[in-house]
C-alpha cells in the first residue's frame, strides 16, 4: 500500500516566507533557508515551495535561490510559481527541484502539462488547482494566486489535467487557506472522485485530526499544510504518529 505523505508548504514572496488568509493579507514569518533546514530534521516526506507573486508580477524564476535551497533540502522538493513554458520546467529541474507545480500557465496553454510530462516524466509534473465555492455550491477554478476566475468546474479541470499527463494534483481551497479550521472535504472529494492519480489536499489544516479527515473522508493521497507547522507546537513527526495511530500508512521511523 502506498504511504500517505505529510508535506509542509512554504510560501515565498520576494526574500522571505509569508503567511496569508484566503490568499491575501500576506505577512512575513521568517526566512527560507532556516525553515528548510528545520524540516529536514522532522520526518517530512516532501516540501512544497511556492513563489506566490511570480506569475502576478511576471518576474523571472529565481534559479539561483532555488539551486541554493535544493542543496539544503534532503527530501523531494516541489517548486511552483512563475512557470510559463516548458523551458522553465527544465531550468527548475536543473536547479535542483524534483517536481514542479503548474497552475496558471496550464489554463492558457495546456500543452505545458503534456510536453512537460513527455520530456521529464509525469512523476515530476504536479498540476495545481486553486478553487472557491460558488453560490450554487459548485467549485470553480481560479488562477493568478486566486485573483482570476476561470469559469471551469474543479472536477472537470482535474480530469482534464490527468488526461493531459499530470502525475498528481495539488488542490487548494482559497477560502480555507490559512484559517486553520479544517480542509474543505467536499472540495477534495470533487477531485479524488474523478481522477486516479494522487491528490494532495491543501488549505485549512489546524490539527492532526484535520489531516486525518482529509485522508479518510476526502481520500487524499497526501496532506499539505503551512500554518499548523509554522504557528503551533504541532510537528510533521507528531502528525505522522497520529495518523499511524489511526491506521493510516505513513513513513515513520519513530513516534515521539
Amino acid at each position: 500500500m502506498l504511504k500517505v505523505r505529510v508535506i509542509p508548504t512554504l510560501l515565498w514572496k520576494d526574500v522571505g516566507l509569508v503567511k496569508g488568509i484566503g490568499f491575501d493579507s500576506w505577512r512575513r514569518v521568517g526566512s527560507l533557508l532556516p525553515a528548510i533546514r528545520v524540516y529536514n530534521t522532522r520526518q517530512v516526506d516532501e516540501l512544497i515551495l511556492v513563489d506566490i507573486t511570480a506569475t502576478a508580477d511576471n518576474h523571472k524564476l529565481d534559479l539561483e535561490t532555488i539551486s541554493e535551497m535544493s542543496c539544503e533540502c534532503f527530501v523531494p522538493f516541489t517548486v511552483g510559481g512563475g512557470i510559463k513554458k516548458v523551458d522553465d520546467i527544465k531550468q527548475l529541474l536543473r536547479a535542483g527541484a524534483d517536481k514542479v507545480a503548474i497552475n496558471s500557465a496550464a489554463y492558457d496553454d495546456p500543452t505545458i502539462i503534456t510536453e512537460g510530462a513527455k520530456l521529464f516524466g509525469s512523476q515530476c509534473i504536479v498540476a495545481s488547482i486553486d478553487a472557491k465555492k460558488n453560490k450554487d455550491g459548485k467549485y470553480i477554478c481560479y488562477s493568478h494566486a486566486g485573483k482570476k476566475k476561470r469559469n471551469i468546474e474543479v472536477s472537470v479541470w482535474a480530469k482534464k489535467l490527468e488526461e493531459l499527463g499530470a502525475g498528481e494534483i495539488l488542490i487548494t481551497s482559497i477560502e480555507k487557506d490559512g484559517t486553520m479550521d479544517g480542509y474543505d472535504i467536499n472540495l477534495i472529494k470533487a477531485v479524488t472522485n474523478v481522477v486516479s492519480i494522487p491528490v494532495i489536499a491543501s488549505g485549512g489544516a489546524g490539527s492532526y485530526e484535520d489531516l486525518y479527515q482529509a485522508i479518510s473522508k476526502g481520500k487524499a493521497s497526501a496532506v499539505a499544510a503551512a500554518s499548523i507547522f509554522h504557528y503551533t507546537e504541532q510537528t510533521p513527526m507528531e502528525a505522522k504518529g497520529y495518523l499511524h495511530s489511526k491506521k493510516i500508512p505513513v513513513r515513520i521511523n519513530r513516534i515521539s
